[in-house]
C-alpha cells in the first residue's frame, strides 16, 4: 500500500487535512502525519500544508529538518502544497519580506489596497475570507471530475505572482490570479480544499490516484 505523508513542521493545525485525506485514501494509502525527515523521505507521495506567516513557516521548515526532504520529496514524487506551504514553493514572498524555497521562480504578493474594491466600489476585506469560484485554465488529472466554476473556501492575504505559465486554475478578488499551479509532479493550491465540502474532497481523492504526470 502507498504511504502518503503529510509534513508538520510546527505551522498549523493540520487535524482537518489528515482527516481529510484519511476519508478519501481508506484501503488505497497509509495517511500518516509527520515532522520526521526519514518518514518524509520513504513516502510514495508528500502533502506540505501551512498557515500563518511566511517568516515564521520557513523559521520553522529550517529548524525541524524537513526542508531538505520537503525539496527532495518536491523534485521526484507526486507533491501537494496547500495553502502556506503552497506559497513556499515560490522564490520570494513580500510577507516579511521572506526568501523561500525557489521551487518555482515568481513571488508570493499582497493583495493592493488600491484594487480592493467591488464592481460597485465597496471597499473588500483583506483577508480574503470565504468562498469563491475556481475557473479552470488548463485541465489537470487533480482537477478531474471537478466543475468549472466550483466553488473552494480560501483564507489568505497573499497570492501567486509571476505564475502565468504554471497556473491551472484561477481566481477572483476582485481580479483574477493564479488559484492553483502545477509543474511536473507537484500541485500547488492557495485554498483550503480539505475544508472545501465535497468538491475538495474529490481533488484529494483525485490526488491518492496520481501518479504525478500532468
Amino acid at each position: 500500500m502507498q504511504k502518503i505523508a503529510i509534513v508538520d513542521y510546527g505551522m498549523g493545525n493540520l487535524h482537518s487535512v489528515t482527516k481529510a485525506f484519511e476519508l478519501v485514501a481508506e484501503g488505497r494509502a497509509e495517511v500518516v502525519l509527520t515532522a520526521d525527515p526519514a518518514v518524509v523521505a520513504s513516502a510514495d507521495k508528500v502533502v506540505f500544508p501551512g498557515q500563518g506567516a511566511m517568516p515564521d513557516c520557513m523559521r520553522h521548515l529550517d529548524e525541524s529538518g524537513l526542508k531538505a526532504e520537503v525539496l527532495k520529496a518536491a523534485a521526484d514524487r507526486p507533491f501537494l502544497g496547500i495553502c502556506v506551504g503552497a506559497q513556499l514553493l515560490f522564490a520570494r514572498s513580500e510577507e516579511g519580506p521572506t526568501d523561500s524555497l525557489g521551487v518555482f521562480p515568481g513571488q508570493v504578493v499582497r493583495f493592493p489596497p488600491e484594487k480592493m474594491r467591488d464592481a460597485g466600489g465597496n471597499k473588500l476585506k483583506v483577508p480574503h475570507m470565504g468562498w469563491n469560484e475556481m475557473f479552470i485554465k488548463h485541465a489537470h488529472p487533480l482537477w478531474q471530475g471537478i466543475a468549472d466554476g466550483e466553488r473552494f473556501y480560501f483564507v489568505h492575504s497573499y497570492h501567486f505572482a509571476g505564475a502565468d505559465d504554471i497556473a491551472v486554475i484561477e481566481s477572483a478578488y476582485p481580479y483574477r490570479f493564479a488559484a492553483a499551479v502545477a509543474q511536473d509532479n507537484i500541485f500547488a493550491i492557495q485554498c483550503h480544499p480539505e475544508k472545501s465540502a465535497s468538491a475538495g474532497l474529490k481533488l484529494l481523492s483525485n490526488f491518492v490516484n496520481w501518479d504525478g504526470r500532468q
